[in-house]
């Protein structure tokens, strides 16, 4: 029997033990979902704490069940560590590591090339490696794939590479990594064949295949870039749409009315989380390769990253209206994560926010619900709960992320001076009482 029918016969049967590279909010996710579907799994990590996490069964992703991660570790079927010598017991391996940006805005790939040479340094044969980081077209071929070939491997024959994309959108009460529709692109037809195979034993949304493991990439980041161009567009239209007097979520309101041909995305401080301010400046990069340059992505960057700038600049022109000035003014800023009802502060806007206004002289309090401290400045901030300050001692409230368990109405009912940037007021009658926008 070939090593490709003994792998695809183990998952079938469910006999192969799965790998999980990365233990963070696409990892652990997908982990718990393999051990659900009757997988023995083992998870890897270089942070101590988050294996030991693991091995106690204490959640700390949002969106992970407690008791799911509980009952997979009780069972046996979900273990974590730090020792890729257990890489030799593995079937399958799923690397799901940060793919950042470096200062320089180029994509830093060493968290993929280090988790691929100590996989290589102990994968035994037919073992499958898929690749489901958010990356640039041509990092499986280009990265992935010599690390294996260096050892000896035949793709195709002897060890089975893919990518298939996370789609993760943290908060989302709909789609998990259980329901969400995979997109898989192999190396070879056997490797896209074997990869799918495991996620069709897996999850519950359909499974795409498409011809290369660069589709799967492109088409990841295809995703994410049509989002940041259209939230760039709504950021435009809502900074025109103030200076004309018009209220632009009125405005989207009108439009989404029509069944074709307009979808609503919404403006915003700006964008926050692991993908949109991330991936699309990916592919700008790799564009430069081929002599290409990405206008309207970077320019829908522009807008995007000005966005923290410009509500600091409203903030101290509302201010002024009101005979304050910035310096000494005592805001309330309600929201740190990047959206709503999760505690995720990855790129969120409202720390340079935060940041420019503290700079600024302001004597700011952070208030969120999910987020019980953060990093600012090189700075360990820590969030206040609503009970505990007085709305009619502050000047402004400052609202960055519209959590749904936030007592709106008791900000609007107060005498405060209101700056809403996520619409979270819009229920109200009156919204000329306050700022939006």
């Amino acid at each position: 029997m070939s090593l490709y029918q003994e792998l695809l016969n183990k998952i079938e049967t469910k006999e192969a033990v799965i790998g999980v590279v990365g233990l963070g909010y696409v990892g652990l996710p997908l982990a718990v979902e393999k051990a659900k579907a009757g997988f023995k799994v083992i998870g890897f990590d270089i942070q101590p704490q988050r294996v030991d996490w693991v091995n106690e069964g204490h959640n700390y992703i949002g969106d992970v069940v407690d008791e799911d991660l509980k009952e997979v570790v009780k069972n046996g079927l979900l273990k974590a560590t730090t020792d890729y010598n257990q890489i030799n017991e593995i079937d399958a391996v799923a690397i799901c590591v940060p793919t950042p940006l470096d200062l320089y805005m180029q994509p830093d790939t060493s968290y993929v090339r280090s988790s691929s040479q100590e996989i290589a340094k102990y994968v035994k044969e037919g073992t499958l490696v898929v690749l489901e980081s958010t990356t640039y077209p041509g990092t499986t071929e280009e990265i992935i794939r010599p690390e294996f070939e260096k050892k000896g491997f035949k793709v195709g024959e002897n060890i089975f590479i893919a990518y298939s994309p996370e789609r993760v959108d943290p908060g989302n009460k709909q789609f998990k990594t259980k329901n969400t529709p995979k997109v898989v692109g192999g190396i070879t037809d056997k490797c896209t064949k074997v990869a799918s195979s495991l996620y069709r034993s897996v999850l519950a949304g359909d499974v795409h295949e498409v011809t290369s493991p660069a589709v799967a990439e492109m088409e990841k980041i295809f995703e994410n870039t049509f989002r940041h161009l259209n939230i760039a567009l709504a950021n435009e239209m809502a900074i025109l749409c103030d200076k004309m007097g018009i209220d632009v979520w009125e405005v989207i309101d009108a439009a989404k009315t029509k069944p074709y041909g307009f979808m609503a995305f919404y403006p915003g401080p700006g964008l926050g989380g692991h993908c949109i301010p991330i991936d699309p400046f990916y592919l700008t990069w790799k564009a430069r390769e081929y002599n290409y340059h990405t206008r309207l992505i970077e320019l829908a960057g522009e807008i995007n990253n000005s966005m923290p700038e410009y509500v600091v600049n409203k903030t101290m022109e509302i201010l002024n209206s009101k005979g304050k000035t910035v310096q000494n003014a005592s805001i309330l800023v309600y929201g740190v994560a990047y959206k709503k009802d999760i505690d995720d502060v990855r790129e969120s806007p409202s720390l340079p926010i935060l940041s420019m206004l503290n700079k600024l002289g302001a004597k700011t309090l952070a208030i969120d619900p999910y987020v019980k401290s953060f990093k600012l400045d090189g700075q360990v901030i820590y969030t206040v709960n609503s009970d505990e300050v007085n709305l009619n001692e502050a000047d402004l409230a400052l609202i960055l992320t519209d959590h749904s368990d936030v007592d709106y109405k008791k900000i609007y009912e107060s005498n405060i001076t209101i700056y809403d940037t996520k619409n979270a007021l819009g229920m109200f009658e009156e919204p000329g009482k306050y700022y939006k926008l």
